[in-house]
């Protein structure tokens, strides 16, 4: 379901191969979020959460390094971005995670989805460009 396509590609290769992990991220949550076979999710959402956070901090921090070097003129935009992207993930309560797991994946895949589409396309495609 998560997947990234042409559409979505800066045409940085770094950048490009960062954002396509971060659809994979998407797509183990939508995945989880399927899996009946996995009745307490508690423990996969908290990773996923946890590995989100370490990554997109990696991903930002590489981003922001290129666009320092290119003198990206939207830069400090994209650094509040960024920011409350980061800002969005401890946000998520473990203790509400625990008590609604699936509303909780439903929450974080709402969130990406937006994120990704939105951001990539509307954002991070003009440092390509």
């Amino acid at each position: 379901m998560y997947e990234m396509k042409d559409d979505y590609l800066v045409g940085i290769r770094e950048i490009d191969d960062e954002h396509r992990r971060l659809f994979e991220l998407a797509e183990e949550a939508y995945q989880l979020l399927q899996n009946e076979f996995i009745p307490d999710k508690y423990d996969n959402i908290n990773r996923l959460l946890q590995e989100l956070k370490e990554y997109a901090a990696l991903h930002f921090a590489h981003e922001e390094a290129y666009m320092e070097k290119i003198q990206y003129k939207k830069m400090f935009t994209q650094k509040i971005q960024h920011q409350q992207f980061c800002q969005k993930l401890e946000e998520f309560n473990l203790e509400d995670v625990d008590e609604n797991q699936e509303s909780a994946i439903m929450d974080i895949l709402d969130f990406l989805t937006e994120w990704l589409i939105h951001h990539i396309v509307e954002n991070d495609k003009e440092i390509g460009q």
